[in-house]
Order: structure tokens, then C-alpha cells, then sequence
């Protein structure tokens, strides 16, 4: 089936003004002179790194690792298509191992990209001495790596279905661009305690697990139907996962950056810096209690009497001027949009399209339209992960199907927001082709995962060799849909980039003397409307061996089945019925793999 032809005509997204790009061109500029003075020894590697670090360069087990920012989650497919153009042309397999050196099983070896729960991409082959080349062609399509690290604040992330959502409350995407031009290189705030992370939040449902980071924003309307934003402070995962407080029920939006001005000057004045593991504000607000959120009202009121604070307040022309960027696409509404048809699929497929409505495909808040979810996770691949082949027909499909953009969702999976119900047949059949059409969103198989030992110098096991375990333990696609919505989530190491504690099933990698070990925790929650509040998962005893680990989920997942009450979520079946149940399936595996008395004395 031939791709319909886009009557849009515009991506609807933020579109850089001159500033923004001078901005960007010259800070690779600025990069690229650093890099070749570290080249040439004039910058020792010492000096070197914060400057690299900066611009979103780190070095992991293997080779350098660059993140590159994807603010709010929005790609247009020109970005994607740099972005493939990258993973083919500079992310080479293995280009940095020593002769005598081997990746790991599972590990991805190069020419790929691997998407994260903070909506950023991330590659891991990139030689340290063409990374100039690479800034420079970022900056070519308004994309960068500023502020992807260091005690900054981070990549601005949001709903993957703002804008087109029909429970949402207000767009959030307008708020998410005045923020992260008000945070970008912000003097004030390049050397905090520790890292800084905000998410935002315009809908009913929160897609964006708000309550997860260091600043949590939900946008809300009062009852003049006046905008303002309720502000939540002090959540996080790592060593100690919490839950943020609300800071203010309601910060009218003309306010929001005063507001957060304040929260973060009270945390950069009093954020611990004598202890790398006790310096997020999460610590702060946990240890000062009604103290802190005291000093940031006091420190609000007196940004507010400042003589220059009227030109702080954000101003209704500028808020309409990034908003305009956010317009619907011309041509959107023109025509009869057509009903969802199944006419044009051969009978075979009949079953797995269905599939594929009822799983990837997403209410819109325009009759006639449908947000769509291209799944990335599938056996061949660590989820998240996409091949430069696989960017350049998304890409493709952006522009056939989506006016030309794509988001990245906090699942590591990408979305097309704009597309028309009659075209859901010619899609379906593309991005099958593709690989991206597995009908698993929700499931057990669409799993959160970060890259793990295989590649990351701070993990303690592999997240992707168990992740690949389970996806083919339930490839069977009847039985991970009977199983229902479960968020499984792997982390390689306490850093949590997996986000373990919020999954429904969570798994942590630990290390024991040298050996790759694997906690289990059960009940966490983003904090969505089906899985409940956010919450962190419960451990539910001594960690698994390698090998134990699909066996052990699998023994929960039974247990569920045997257990659930009708139409009942795994999630809602362990609340009802605590952990002892759970626990002691997973403990029979132990058991059964545990070695004989006798092994263990030899």
C-alpha cells in the first residue's frame, strides 16, 4: 500500500529563532576549540572533562558516550534523520576496544541510539576526536548536548502525548519551552549540589512521573479558570527513592519561574556538598521538613519585592509567541477525516492489526485522529534502542503519517502524534515492515531498561541479557495480553536510570564479590491513574543470580494468575494481597537453583 500524501505544513514544534541557533553554533565552536587543545596537550584531561561534560560527553566502560537533549520529548524528522546520519557515519561498532578486548553479550555495538526515560538519545561509540564533527552537525537541525550532565538543570521532560491528549488540562509544551530557555546556561545555577531534574504535567493522567523528580509540575486551572501550576519538590530514585511534596498548590503560571528560582537558590544555598550520596534536594526537603519549603516562600516573597521583579514576571506576548510554535498543522482539520477501517489488511493480518489498534494506537483529543506508539522493544534489540536504518523510516513515517514529528515517551518508545484514523491501515503495515509494530504497549515485554554493565561504568550487573530473557520467556503475545498492564523496570545499578523502584516489577543490579546479582522489588508506581499513587516497590528478599531472574518473575507472574480477581491489574492483585505470597514463589526458585551442600563443601 502506497503512503498517503501529508497535506502538512509545518512541524508543530518550538522553531529556533536566530538567538537560539547562534546560541547552539557557537557552542560547538566553543567545543570544538576545547577539544583540540586537549588534543594538542594544552588542556590536560583534568580540565578537560567538566568542559566535555558540559556538552553532554561522558566516558563509559568502553568509549565516550554522548546525550543529546531532546527537550520535552519533541523530534522533528529532520532531527532523527541527523540523528541516524550520526549513528551510521560516526557511532561505529566496537571502534574504540583494545585487539585483545571482547563487548559483552547483549551489549550494543555501535550504529544505534538508545532513548531514555528522561526523553533524551544517547550513543555509546563515538571517537573522543570526531565528537566537534558531531556537535557541529547537531547544531545544523537546532540540537545540542548542553546540560545533559553535571549539577545543572537537566533536560525539561513531559507527557509524549501533550497537545493531543484528550484528558489534558493545558498544553503543556509552551510552559516546557520557557523553562528550558530560562534554565539553559542559567549563571546562577551551572554548579549545584548535585543534578536537577523537572518534569511537567498538563493532563488528568500523569504520563510524565512527576512526583519521581526533583521538581514536579502539574499545570491546573482554578475555578476563574486562571492557569497556575501546582509545584511538587524533593522526589527522586537512586539509594533513597521519594516521593515529592507539594511546594504550592497553586503558582500562577505568570509566577512559575520566580517560583523555581527561589526553590532552587534555597537548595543551591543549602544543598549538602560535602556528600556526593546525601546532595539532592530530595535530602534537603526530607531533613529541613516544613523549614525548607519556609525558606523558599520567604526567599519567593522577596524575588517578588526585588525593584526589577516586574520584568521577571513572564509577560502574555511571550507566552503567545512560543505558543504559536505549538499551533495545531495547517491543514488539519481539512476534509472528513475517515472512520478506523481494517478493509485494505490482507485476512491473516486481521488478528494482529486488531492487536495494534487496541495496544499501540491512543485516543486523540481531535475526532478523526489517533496518537500512535512505535514500539522499540523486541528480542533483537535492548529496549530503547533504534538502528540508524530504523530513525530514517520513522523519520519517514513522521513525515507520511505525523506532520513530520515524533516524541519520545518516558518508556523508551516513539510516538506520532498527528495521525489521521484513515491512515492507520497504510501505517500498521509500514512500521510492521519496520520492526516497530509489536502490539506490546503496557505489557510485560515493553519494559523500561537502561543499558547496564554491558556499557555503562557505574552499573554493577547487565540490565539488557535479562531483559532479552524476559521478553522471550513472553514472546507469546496471548499470554503476555492475558497477563494485562504490568511496567517492569531494570536498572544496571543504584543510579536507578532504569527506574526499578516505580515499576510494577522492579529489578536492581547488585554486586557480590566480583558476581552480577539482581533485587527484586514489587508494587512501585509512576504515579498513574491505573497503577495508583507513585510509590516505591518493596524488596521482596536476598537477591537472584543471573540465571534466576526470569525464572523468579515468571513464578510472580503465575502467582498473580492464579490469584487476580476478574479484570484485576498485577499491580492492584499485590496490594491486596501483600508480599508474602509473591515472595514465596519467587523464593521456591531460589530454592530449586540453590546447589547441594555437598557442591558447596568441594
Amino acid at each position: 500500500m502506497a503512503p498517503p500524501t501529508s497535506t502538512f505544513k509545518f512541524q508543530t514544534m518550538y522553531r529556533y529563532t536566530d538567538f537560539d541557533r547562534r546560541v547552539v553554533h557557537d557552542r560547538a565552536a566553543q567545543y570544538r576549540d576545547q577539544l583540540e587543545r586537549n588534543l594538542r596537550g594544552e588542556l590536560s584531561d583534568d580540565e578537560f572533562r567538566p568542559l566535555r561534560l558540559q556538552n553532554g560527553w561522558y566516558v563509559q566502560r568502553h568509549a565516550p558516550m554522548l546525550r543529546i537533549a531532546v527537550p520535552y520529548g519533541a523530534l522533528g524528522s529532520n532531527q532523527l534523520r541527523a540523528l541516524a546520519r550520526i549513528a551510521r557515519e560516526f557511532d561505529a561498532p566496537g571502534a574504540h576496544l583494545p585487539q585483545t578486548a571482547s563487548i559483552e553479550q547483549g551489549a550494543t555495538q555501535g550504529g544505534h541510539g538508545h532513548f531514555t526515560t528522561r526523553q533524551n538519545l544517547q550513543f555509546n561509540w563515538i571517537p573522543l576526536d570526531r565528537s566537534a564533527d558531531v556537535m557541529d552537525l547537531l547544531a545544523s537541525v537546532d540540537m545540542h548536548g548542553i546540560q545533559t550532565s553535571g549539577n545543572c538543570i537537566r533536560n525539561i521532560t513531559s507527557d509524549a502525548l501533550a497537545g493531543v491528549a484528550p484528558d489534558e488540562i493545558v498544553d503543556p509544551r509552551p510552559y516546557c519551552e520557557l523553562l528550558r530557555q530560562w534554565s539553559t546556561m542559567h549563571p546562577e545555577f551551572a554548579f549545584l549540589p548535585r543534578k536537577f531534574k523537572i518534569a511537567v504535567s498538563g493532563s488528568r493522567e500523569d504520563r510524565a512521573a512527576i512526583l519521581w523528580h526533583d521538581i514536579g509540575l502539574q499545570l491546573r486551572q482554578n475555578e476563574a479558570g486562571d492557569v497556575g501550576f501546582e509545584v511538587f519538590v524533593g522526589g527522586g530514585m537512586g539509594r533513597t527513592p521519594t516521593i515529592a511534596q507539594s511546594a504550592s498548590s497553586f503558582v500562577p503560571w505568570q509566577h512559575i519561574i520566580l517560583f523555581l528560582e527561589a526553590i532552587v537558590r534555597v537548595y543551591n544555598l543549602y544543598g549538602r556538598r560535602d556528600n556526593l550520596y546525601k546532595a539532592r534536594i530530595k535530602i534537603l526537603v526530607k531533613a529541613e521538613g516544613a523549614q525548607f519549603f519556609d525558606a523558599v516562600k520567604a526567599e519567593f516573597d522577596a524575588i517578588l519585592a526585588e525593584p526589577n521583579s516586574a520584568s521577571q514576571i513572564i509577560p502574555q506576548a511571550e507566552l503567545a509567541r512560543v505558543a504559536l510554535s505549538f499551533a495545531d498543522p495547517v491543514g488539519l482539520r481539512e476534509g472528513q477525516p475517515g472512520a478506523v477501517s481494517s478493509a485494505s489488511i490482507p485476512e491473516a493480518s486481521q488478528k494482529a492489526y486488531a492487536r495494534w489498534l487496541a495496544r499501540n494506537v491512543h485516543a486523540h483529543r481531535l475526532a478523526g485522529y489517533r496518537a500512535v506508539t512505535l514500539s522499540l522493544k523486541r528480542a533483537e534489540l535492548p529496549p530503547g534502542d533504534v538502528t540508524d536504518a530504523q530513525m530514517d523510516t520513522a523519520a519517514q513515517l513522521a513525515d507520511d503519517f505525523s506532520a513530520g514529528e515524533l516524541r519520545v515517551s518516558h518508556d523508551q518508545n516513539l510516538v506520532l502524534p498527528w495521525v489521521r484514523e484513515q491512515d492507520l491501515p497504510a501505517l500498521w503495515l509500514q512500521a510492521r515492515a519496520l520492526g516497530v509494530a509489536t502490539p506490546n504497549i503496557g505489557l510485560v515485554t515493553d519494559m523500561i531498561a537502561c543499558p547496564g554493565g554491558d556499557l555503562c561504568a557505574l552499573a554493577n550487573a547487565r540490565s539488557v541479557p535479562v531483559a532479552q530473557a524476559i521478553t522471550e520467556r513472553y514472546a507469546d503475545l496471548d499470554e503476555a495480553e492475558d497477563l494485562g498492564d504490568i511496567d517492569l523496570h531494570i536498572s544496571g545499578c543504584i543510579n536507578s536510570c532504569g527506574h526499578h523502584h516505580s515499576g510494577h516489577i522492579g529489578i536492581l543490579g547488585v554486586d557480590k564479590d566480583g558476581s552480577e546479582w539482581y533485587q527484586i522489588t514489587l508494587g512501585g508506581s509512576d504515579g498513574t491513574v491505573a497503577s495508583g499513587n507513585a510509590a516505591p516497590g518493596k524488596v521482596i528478599g536476598p537477591s537472584f543470580a543471573a540465571d534466576e531472574v526470569a525464572d523468579a518473575v515468571e513464578a510472580i507472574l503465575e502467582t498473580y494468575r492464579q490469584k487476580r480477581a476478574d479484570g484485576e491489574r498485577f499491580v492492584n492483585t499485590f496490594r491486596r494481597l501483600g508480599v508474602q505470597p509473591f515472595k514465596a514463589a519467587a523464593d521456591n526458585v531460589r530454592h530449586a537453583t540453590a546447589k547441594p551442600a555437598s557442591e558447596v563443601a568441594a
